[in-house]
């Protein structure tokens, strides 16, 4: 991913809310099937880690990243935004790709 689709996918977070929380069991199994479900569906979601998770934050965006196959786009305090392409309905058109 090029640094001017992470700015773009940045740019469209700050205009959505935070479709799942991440609490002190951190992550489990059911938390990341269900964000893959999300990202499938959505393709850019925003995660809140709540103050009861003591885990690092980015020690677990990079994991969730992995785990779901997904790009980490930012983490910016204790929010994390996760992009994946769709692989049925793709719904945004990052920039430097030719729309289908």
């Amino acid at each position: 991913m090029t640094t001017k689709q992470r700015a773009y996918l940045k740019g469209l977070a700050m205009n959505i809310d935070p479709i799942y929380q991440i609490g002190k069991s951190a992550l489990t199994p059911e938390i990341t099937k269900g964000v893959s479900e999300a990202l499938e569906a959505r393709e850019l979601i925003k995660i809140n880690v709540l103050k009861s998770c003591f885990e690092d934050i980015n020690e677990l965006a990079r994991t969730l990243s992995e785990r779901t196959k997904s790009e980490l786009v930012q983490v910016i305090g204790r929010k994390i935004v996760l992009y994946r392409e769709s692989k049925n309905k793709k719904k945004i058109v990052l920039p430097g790709e030719k729309s289908k």
